[in-house]
């Protein structure tokens, strides 16, 4: 995938380019869904696993500059009282998240809790589409978007320790999907945009390199 190659390329330069602190963490976990209601009929993200990967410099004492990914594969689903009465599947959809932030350390202990926030880009791509539900592929589309998170790094050591956190992500203008009726569009269409919430949790490894600690 470009965009995530993009990313490794820059985790892979950015030592030799910074000489200072950085901090490179993968991590994985759960991704809430979220619902986009229009009256009593909704369209909503279903809940999925996502995984990442996070690269902070430290552009001040606790303070870093960092840019992350994420990514998760989920389906879109839609009830509605004309198209699917009961909850069915409109398709696939592959969500990433580009994010570049700020993330502060409360303090420089073993035990680090932090906050930050980011804004950036998610990229959602459907796939898959259900032939009874719509009546065309959907388009891809990109986002702006913003995110806050809130966790704790555990250090082993002065190198390695784990990284606990919460997230929550802001499409600026989810939606924007079309569904027709069925094959030939049969029963009409809906379109559905607006501002929503993804929350989510994530666990993993934080790995601390540079002039110390």
């Amino acid at each position: 995938m470009k965009k995530l190659s993009i990313l490794l390329l820059l985790v892979g330069i950015s030592p030799l380019v910074l000489g200072q602190n950085i901090e490179i963490t993968p991590s994985y976990g759960i991704q809430f869904g979220s619902k986009l209601n229009y009256g009593a009929n909704y369209i909503k993200i279903d809940n999925s696993d996502q995984y990442g990967v996070t690269v902070g410099y430290e552009v001040d004492y606790g303070t870093l500059f960092e840019v992350s990914y994420i990514h998760h594969s989920t389906e879109l689903l839609i009830k509605d009282v004309f198209i699917a009465p009961t909850e069915r599947k409109v398709s696939d959809l592959n969500a990433d998240w580009v994010q570049l932030g700020v993330m502060r350390y409360f303090r420089d202990e073993e035990v680090k809790p932090f906050v930050g926030a980011g804004l950036g880009l998610i990229f959602l791509s459907p796939s898959n589409e259900n032939p009874e539900v719509v009546n065309r592929s959907l388009s891809n589309s990109t986002e702006f978007a913003f995110s806050f998170k809130a966790g704790v790094n555990i250090m082993f050591t002065e190198v390695v320790g784990l990284n606990l956190q919460g997230n929550l992500m802001f499409p600026v203008a989810w939606g924007g999907v079309y569904v027709a009726g069925g094959p030939g569009g049969i029963g009409g269409g809906v379109s559905v945009s607006g501002t929503t919430i993804i929350g989510g949790f994530s666990g993993g490894l934080v790995f601390r390199l540079g002039a110390g600690k």
